[in-house]
């Protein structure tokens, strides 16, 4: 290979600059289930028994795989739609009851999270299908709620994810273009509404 003149080294060294100018990362986006939090393995299970009382059969590795990224307005909806006949208020009730006792006593955060977190110093920001109580406990119980200030949620947007409404609100609060950010995602729901925001997604599998 010819090498390049000192001229059209800087030149193509500009070009470069100016290509991670337009691209460089200002905000962070995490999900908190699978990505911050190992609570998909806990939360799918009581989700499967839930469902299974319901008349709904599902296993919890059925649900891990058709579930994930989806709040769990969206799963009631989908239930609802199946049976013909509306979810009673207390099923949900008695199952985030149930989780949440479980995130107590058993909920880990993903293995090397906080020293990633540490070493990270772009902005960054929380959103998730998860309702704020939920978000919240996720955190605390594993002492990661230090991490994020900025938490966003779906009950917070009209649709939540595989649409862009979560990851835009995140992004318009924190003040960075779509562009510029960064979604740190486990799910294909997720990573399809960080795409049709018109952001950069990292698609994590580490979780449980």
């Amino acid at each position: 290979m010819r090498p390049l003149s000192r001229g059209a080294a800087d030149s193509r060294s500009h070009r470069a600059r100016g290509r991670l100018g337009r691209r460089a990362v200002t905000l962070l986006i995490f999900d908190c289930d699978g990505v911050l939090v190992d609570s998909e393995p806990i939360a799918n299970e009581i989700l499967a028994e839930t469902l299974t009382a319901l008349g709904r059969p599902m296993t919890a590795a059925e649900c891990m795989r058709s579930q994930i990224g989806k709040a769990l307005s969206y799963t009631r909806r989908e239930t609802s739609d199946i049976f013909g006949r509306p979810i009673p208020d207390d099923v949900c009730a008695q199952m985030n009851k149930r989780l949440f006792l479980r995130f107590r006593r058993e909920l880990q955060p993903i293995e090397g999270v906080a020293e990633a977190l540490d070493r990270l110093r772009q902005r960054r920001c929380l959103a998730s299908s998860s309702r704020p109580e939920r978000i919240d406990l996720a955190l605390a119980a594993t002492g990661l709620d230090h991490y994020f200030d900025r938490r966003f949620s779906a009950v917070q947007v009209a649709r939540g994810k595989p649409a862009p409404d979560l990851f835009l609100l995140a992004a318009r609060e924190m003040g960075a273009e779509p562009t510029s950010a960064v979604v740190i995602e486990d799910s294909v729901s997720g990573v399809i509404g960080a795409r049709a925001a018109g952001m950069r997604v990292i698609g994590f599998v580490g979780g449980g």
